[in-house]
């Protein structure tokens, strides 16, 4: 398979008038081994369906395709979509090129794919929304087995965090609702075009079973739970869940109820802890 290289890339985005924008977090891969790297790394089996957001000019989506059953891409960008097929087509065999599906939509947005359930997520995602997108594609497809996706360093950190670490928050937590996390190596500025100005990172996901609720409590109450008690993380969770359970006293029994110390902070709660508060905090 041949795969594109910084003059490819540059040539096709004039072709095309294309200048990356901040608005869409485009930073293209233009190294053809960090794709190779990408697709090794994530581990893909030949029956995989793969799910890809924001493919841009295709540089990952030729080596997806070089191995996986099918790759769904997902572009916001009209210009990009309209052009990935004809940019495919030009540098695989044809029978490779049939193997893709492309989607001129917005990731955050899109409820219905083509063709078989996609199997696992690699991409490189866009920088300004990376999280929602991970989150959101894990919820709207549970097929999703396993992952493989690139984002802006610091947001890795934050997504592989434990319970009781510095960069432990939201993200963490949310993550860890749908699967194991782990940061899965470092990927130099040097690789993209234009150049970002900080430094990128890839995370590996599995799926796992999500914690366990009782019949009336809905996920949506637990993230509600995880929101309120980060959105005030230097107080203790009787102070920070006050407002969701209708009272410090109302969330200090709770808290008691749920076997949590009214005192701790939500960076030392797993996952299951908050599913455990919003279970007898009720719907």
């Amino acid at each position: 398979m041949t795969l594109l290289g910084p003059a490819d890339v540059r040539r096709l985005a004039a072709e095309l008038g294309v200048r990356p924008t901040k608005k869409w977090g485009q930073n293209f891969v233009v190294d053809a081994n960090t794709v190779r790297r990408i697709v090794r790394t994530a581990a893909l089996d030949a029956d995989d369906v793969v799910l890809e957001v924001g493919p841009g000019l295709g540089s990952l989506t030729l080596g997806l395709l070089d191995v996986a059953a099918r790759v769904i891409a997902v572009e916001v960008d009209p210009v990009l979509a309209e052009q990935l097929p004809r940019t495919v087509a030009s540098y695989a065999p044809e029978d490779v090129a049939e193997r893709l599906d492309v989607v001129a939509a917005d990731a955050l947005l899109v409820n219905a794919l083509p063709g078989p359930a996609p199997t696992a997520l690699v991409a490189n995602l866009p920088y300004n929304v990376a999280v929602p997108v991970l989150l959101r594609a894990l919820e709207r497809w549970p097929s999703l087995r396993h992952g493989l996706v690139m984002v802006q360093a610091e947001v890795a950190d934050r997504i592989v965090a434990p319970p009781g670490s510095r960069t432990y928050g939201v993200p963490s937590v949310k993550v860890a609702w749908w699967a194991e996390a782990r940061r899965a190596g470092s990927v130099p500025r040097s690789v993209f075009w234009p150049v970002p100005n900080v430094d990128s990172a890839l995370v590996a996901v599995r799926r796992r079973p999500a914690p366990p609720l009782t019949a009336d409590v809905r996920r949506e109450r637990v993230f509600a739970v995880i929101d309120a008690a980060f959105a005030q993380r230097r107080k203790a969770l009787r102070s920070a869940l006050a407002g969701l359970a209708g009272s410090p006293a109302e969330a200090e029994r709770v808290l008691r109820a749920a076997g949590v110390d009214p005192l701790a902070r939500g960076e030392s709660l797993s996952v299951g802890d908050f599913a455990r508060l919003a279970a007898v905090m009720g719907p």
